[in-house]
């Protein structure tokens, strides 16, 4: 069987064994958010930060809800990490945006964080300092959620159906999850070009 066959059945494969129930759970509490006025943060470094700028895009522009990453601005993000540490970027760009209880932060990540081994440090301080201020925690991630599920009000973990292929899978499925959630009808605010075109 080619590579190609055998990548295409693992996707139709963790298609069917996504957690709908957390899928949802997150679009209720992310209607909340909007209805609350609140904002939406999110943070990834990788494929996680690309993503992160262009779900910014759909949900401030589809959703109506206010959205943010710190990877859009590489002046800032580069200063901080110069002057600060790459530990505390994320957690010193919120502290500076006064994330509040109103708010909300989105992680997009392979292994969610984990502070025991050092990796993603800079995530797992950001979501200690978003539960101290008690901000809803949402994430896709990949592996076992890391950091980010443990502590997460929504956290749609990425099934693992082969050990070669975590990262591309969990990174693809980032998009296929944060389109869902702006697409679905108690999200949507705003008609898309291509569907509003006959």
């Amino acid at each position: 069987m080619s590579y190609a066959r055998i990548y295409l059945d693992e996707v139709h494969q963790i298609i069917k064994e996504l957690d709908v129930n957390v899928i949802e759970k997150m679009i209720n509490q992310l209607v909340e958010l909007r209805k609350n006025k609140g904002r939406l943060f999110f943070l990834g470094v990788g494929g996680g930060a690309g993503n992160a700028t262009h779900a910014v895009n759909d949900f401030r522009k589809i959703a109506n809800i206010e959205a943010y990453t710190p990877t859009d601005n590489v002046s800032e993000l580069s200063a901080r990490i110069n002057d600060e540490g790459w530990e505390t970027i994320f957690v010193n760009w919120l502290r500076g945006s006064r994330l509040n209880a109103k708010d909300g932060v989105f992680v997009f990540s392979v292994g969610g964080g984990n502070a025991e081994k050092n990796i993603s440090a800079n995530i797992v301080q950001a979501l200690k300092y978003a539960g101290e201020v008690g901000a809803k925690i949402f994430g896709v991630v990949g592996r076992d959620g890391g950091y980010t599920a443990k502590v997460a009000d929504a956290c749609v973990i990425i099934p693992i159906v082969n050990s070669h292929t975590i990262t591309p899978h969990t990174e693809a499925f980032q998009a296929v999850i944060w389109h869902l959630i702006v697409s679905h009808p108690d999200m949507k605010m705003s008609e898309m070009k291509w569907e509003s075109v006959k």
